[in-house]
């Protein structure tokens, strides 16, 4: 039986308002300090490509090292534990970048790409630790509804993350940005550290290579979590336009970082919208339609921020997007809690989140090369229009996605 809102926030001593603390203030942190790092980096060259080339700095040390941090977790030590790791080890890199902003070293550029890597290291333990520990404390029957409560934190914390960052940087200084950055970190680490969870293993620990093969053989022959990851997957690296909106913001609307924090944020007021909405409606019908649906949507959004010259009416457009966004990620979330085995929770985790973190970066990574390639506005419709056909091919090519229905999966 589903729970109500209420209760799945009193659960078990309030552990998933713990959770949710510790979500929301590692969004916070990495969002300031990546808005933050964002407007610095351009600052120092005026180029879209060192942009992309953020991206590329992050996702590379992330790929390489997600799949061993979802076998630990699901293995050694503890959920909660890998949690702090992340949470200190993020607040370690904000404490460098502190030092970056002030000039303390020489080539900054090359230090700050340093920096994000290490960044990369972190968030890979990230994905694996949190869904685990959800799984943990969350009933089975109400993971749809505490998905999109766990959304809607998410939301909040793309919204005021960016927004505190960009108004930080130009009212203040990016070192202050990077401070609470670090500080938010912290604070996520004690978070974590108050949970009280019972976390048994009712299995052997396998060989590390043994152990990712499994995880990896489970998604490749489970339809509806591997087309998911796939269709959000490229959705995410041809349609985000995020990466770019530094320039656009200097160089199109001739505004300054506080209207890069608000453009940052955007996307997330309509995803809140949204997942406040699913937090009560979830969607148990045409499950995998829906999910098309909004991924196709957001693929539109795109072309039209491209093709748009108004700063307000972008703030809409992105706005929108996120709207479409908060779907897919839901539904998507919901697939993955579902239908994924309890001792396996942290390697598909972890093979989830190369799927659909690792995009972000080579999107950012993408748009800043077809940035370079055909110029900053047809290099976002481009992405938009690969976005629309990612979904022709997902529908035609994944019968199980497209018909879903969550209730079959409960």
């Amino acid at each position: 039986m589903s729970l109500s809102i209420p209760q799945i926030l009193a659960h078990q001593g309030f552990a998933f308002p713990r959770l949710l603390a510790f979500r929301i203030l590692m969004v916070l942190s990495y969002q300031m300090m990546m808005v933050a790092i964002g407007w610095h980096m351009y600052e120092l060259t005026h180029d879209p490509w060192s942009l992309g080339l953020i991206g590329l700095a992050e996702v590379i040390p992330y790929m390489g090292s997600a799949l061993f941090a979802g076998h630990a977790v699901d293995h050694y030590f503890s959920r909660r534990g890998f949690a702090v790791v992340a949470a200190v080890f993020l607040a370690l890199n904000a404490g460098l970048l502190v030092l970056i902003a002030k000039q303390t070293v020489p080539a900054p550029a090359m230090w700050i790409y340093a920096t994000v890597a290490l960044t990369g290291v972190a968030r890979a333990l990230i994905s694996p630790s949190y869904n685990t520990l959800f799984a943990l404390i969350i009933p089975r029957a109400s993971i749809a509804k505490a998905s999109g409560i766990g959304s809607t934190m998410f939301q909040m914390g793309l919204i005021v993350g960016p927004a505190m960052g960009g108004l930080l940087i130009g009212f203040a200084d990016k070192s202050i940005a990077y401070g609470l950055s670090a500080l938010c970190a912290l604070g996520a680490a004690a978070a974590a550290s108050s949970l009280k969870v019972t976390e048994q293993r009712s299995h052997e620990p396998m060989q590390v290579f043994a152990s990712i093969a499994e995880g990896l053989r489970f998604v490749g022959r489970t339809q509806i979590v591997l087309s998911a990851q796939l269709l959000d997957m490229f959705a995410v690296l041809f349609g985000g336009a995020v990466a770019m909106l530094p320039a656009f913001v200097h160089d199109i609307y001739q505004l300054g970082p506080e209207a890069l924090g608000v453009l940052r944020a955007a996307p997330a007021f309509g995803a809140i919208t949204t997942s406040l909405w699913l937090a009560r409606h979830p969607i148990h019908q045409h499950s995998g339609r829906w999910l098309l649906l909004a991924v196709a949507g957001f693929g539109g959004c795109m072309i039209a921020f491209g093709l748009c010259r108004n700063y307000q009416l972008a703030i809409g457009i992105l706005a929108l997007s996120g709207m479409m966004d908060a779907v897919s990620v839901i539904l998507r979330q919901t697939i993955l809690q579902l239908a994924t085995p309890d001792h396996m929770r942290g390697r598909v985790s972890a093979i989830n989140g190369i799927f659909i973190g690792s995009s972000n970066e080579l999107g950012a990574f993408e748009s800043g090369l077809t940035a370079r390639l055909m110029g900053l506005v047809p290099s976002v419709v481009f992405g938009g229009v690969m976005t629309l056909a990612v979904v022709g091919i997902t529908a035609l090519k994944a019968p199980k996605l497209r018909d879903l229905h969550l209730k079959h999966l409960h």
